[in-house]
């Protein structure tokens, strides 16, 4: 039974593919020890994406973020480029694609998706999140 209370998690993560592995596994991890097992392969699916997107396309440090409120999971990536995402295309755009897919199955998987800059305290990025709800 998921808990009621809200907690949050944040994993800083180097600029390197391997992070992405990482950011997974202590996803999955951190689901199944607050009862959230039935998100677990949906949550680890755009995770992937989003940590994959921030370690491949910037040059600095990442974070994965998770957050639990309300009967929503918010998973968030941080990364050190303050451009915005490329919109995501459909999925039926990229199906044939190599590369580009990313957002596109996350706006497909995910009840809501954005970004948002990180300016202050010196800050530059961006954080892209994704929301599923129970």
């Amino acid at each position: 039974m998921p808990e009621n209370e809200p907690w949050e998690y944040c994993l800083h993560i180097p600029n390197d593919l391997r992070a992405v592995t990482v950011s997974r596994r202590t996803l999955r991890l951190i689901l199944t020890m607050h009862g959230l097992i039935g998100l677990v392969d949906t949550a680890e699916l755009l995770a992937t994406e989003l940590v994959s997107n921030a370690v491949r396309h910037t040059k600095g440090p990442a974070a994965l973020r998770v957050r639990w409120s309300a009967g929503v999971l918010r998973i968030g990536a941080v990364d050190a480029d303050p451009e915005p995402p490329e919109l995501p295309k459909t999925l039926d755009q990229v199906t044939e694609l190599e590369d580009g897919r990313g957002l596109a199955l996350v706006r497909a998987c995910a009840d809501l998706w954005g970004w948002q800059p990180l300016t202050g305290h010196g800050n530059r990025g961006k954080y892209v999140w994704c929301d599923l709800a129970l």
